[in-house]
């Protein structure tokens, strides 16, 4: 069985980027086409898509283009290496941080989702007062 290959088009349209947004990313090095066609358009497999989607996963935790670039980097060293090769725990250790930094951004937005939502709370609450002021005035 052979490689699947996508063009761009259906790579957006499976992961949700635009096409701009995938260049960009192809632009700053996070990810490369698996192949082109003769006429120069590219091609992605599974695992570039895959690629792609985690990057996407990224993005709303405000990881820098640097900072995607070394998980990228990091995860790609580590599919490389035999586990018990050198240096292979120092790649964990740093991908560990990344988790931690992850987590941390997380909780910051669930905080700020938390904020949201109380703010949203309190304004049905006063929208709830204010038509049961109205209603009043109607009798």
């Amino acid at each position: 069985m052979g490689l699947r290959h996508m063009q761009i088009g259906e790579v957006a349209e499976e992961t949700g980027l635009s096409l701009r947004t995938i260049r960009y990313y192809e632009e700053m090095g996070l990810v490369t086409p698996s192949a082109r066609t003769t006429g120069g358009f590219r091609l992605y497999a599974d695992a570039d898509v895959a690629r792609l989607r985690l990057i996407r996963r990224m993005k709303p935790l405000d990881f820098s283009l640097q900072e995607m670039r070394d998980v990228l980097a990091l995860l790609d060293e580590l599919e490389a290496r035999d586990p018990g090769s050198d240096g292979y725990r120092d790649l964990v250790s740093r991908l560990e941080m990344y988790h931690e930094a992850a987590m941390a951004r997380v909780r910051a937005l669930q905080e700020q989702v938390a904020t949201a939502e109380g703010f949203a709370s309190d304004l049905r609450r006063e929208i709830g007062r204010q038509k049961r002021k109205t209603g009043s005035r109607k009798s």
